[in-house]
């Protein structure tokens, strides 16, 4: 399983991207910080990726989530490739929209 690639969708990043704006207000050293934190726990995902917890939400084992400060890192295991799915505030229950889009990938 050590050759399977991690591969982030457009959404994962989009989330990522407004996190980053949001925490820059206040500091935009700390929103660097927390973004190259959390690219740095996906590319480990290949090695362990099953380390991470199952996504209580979803109760499924293909899907995890690492905690990355107060984020969610949630991701798919693949045969080929993990996909991170979503990346959310980790007080936040996954709603509907977000849950679909994980189930979808």
């Amino acid at each position: 399983m050590a050759d399977q690639v991690v591969v982030w969708s457009p959404e994962a990043l989009e989330d990522v991207d407004a996190i980053a704006a949001y925490i820059a207000r206040d500091s935009v050293f700390y929103a660097a910080a927390v973004v190259e934190k959390m690219l740095a726990a996906s590319s480990g995902l290949n090695q362990f990726p099953h380390s991470g917890r199952i996504v209580p939400e979803l109760n499924q084992p293909d899907i995890r989530e690492h905690f990355v400060y107060s984020y969610r890192l949630i991701y798919r295991i693949g045969a080929e490739r993990i996909l991170v799915t979503a990346v959310m505030h980790g007080k936040r229950l996954l709603d509907d929209a977000t849950a679909n889009r994980i189930m979808e990938k």
